[in-house]
């Protein structure tokens, strides 16, 4: 197997407005997450970020064309991500491109378009403890993870989760207020595979935590998929002596 190419994208905004962000990311939640996965994948992996305000908010074609897996955080500016990029991302991902979706990004539209609904939920910014179970245990997601961790601090996420049925459910998360959540999901679209994790709000140093910087890290693993065969040829079937074929 080659080095693993991860591009990982945040907005970068609240980092740049709110002090109590900037203490716990002074050099951006993006720069944070990134170290995560390097401080797991190694030299195995090749990690380097984008943000909202670069040029196609930093995901031209030739980016994502050496991008195996892209990790996304968004919150603010969810309307103002160029349509042109999400469907850019949508198609390469259908191609075979990784895509891990993080807390507040399930409201972006590459989510829900991948997702096809509205990818909403209940939510209460109360600094609550969430505790993460393992529900999968075996899954290569869930590698040298216990059964369960805790996050002293969190906003919570709760059910209904508008999302289609997963593929997988790796992780449910309870909270202080006895709500419950399918924090951890994994769903194929094409040939690409995408993780949504919840835990990750912007007012905590969730992306310090040891174990959740061991779910991404994970998960980026997970969703590579180096080597895959071209993808199919669509079009009408014609009929010859071997059987059937499309030109």
């Amino acid at each position: 197997m080659g080095t693993l190419r991860v591009t990982v994208w945040g907005e970068n905004l609240h980092e740049q407005r709110e002090a109590i962000v900037q203490a716990h990311y002074p050099r951006g939640m993006h720069a944070t997450i990134a170290e995560g996965i390097e401080e797991h994948l190694g030299q195995r992996a090749h990690v380097r970020t984008a943000t909202f305000e670069q040029p196609q908010h930093g995901l031209s074609e030739e980016v994502l064309a050496e991008t195996d897996v892209l990790t996304w955080w968004g919150h603010i500016a969810h309307a103002g991500v160029d349509d042109t990029v999400v469907e850019r991302i949508r198609e390469r991902v259908l191609l075979g491109m990784g895509l891990i979706v993080l807390h507040s990004g399930h409201g972006s539209k590459i989510f829900g378009r991948l997702m096809g609904t509205t990818c909403m939920l209940r939510w209460r910014d109360a600094g609550e403890r969430e505790l993460v179970w393992n529900v999968a245990p075996g899954h290569p997601i869930t590698r040298g993870l216990p059964e369960v961790f805790a996050i002293p601090e969190q906003e919570m996420y709760g059910e209904f989760f508008d999302i289609p049925q997963p593929d997988e459910l790796i992780f449910i998360s309870s909270f202080t207020g006895g709500e419950v959540f399918r924090s951890g999901c994994a769903f194929r679209r094409g040939q690409g595979r995408i993780f949504y994790f919840s835990p990750g709000h912007e007012t905590y140093p969730v992306y310090h935590h040891p174990a959740v910087r061991r779910v991404i890290a994970n998960a980026v693993d997970w969703a590579a998929q180096p080597g895959l065969a071209p993808y199919s040829t669509f079009g009408k079937a014609l009929k010859s002596p071997t059987g059937w074929y499309a030109p």
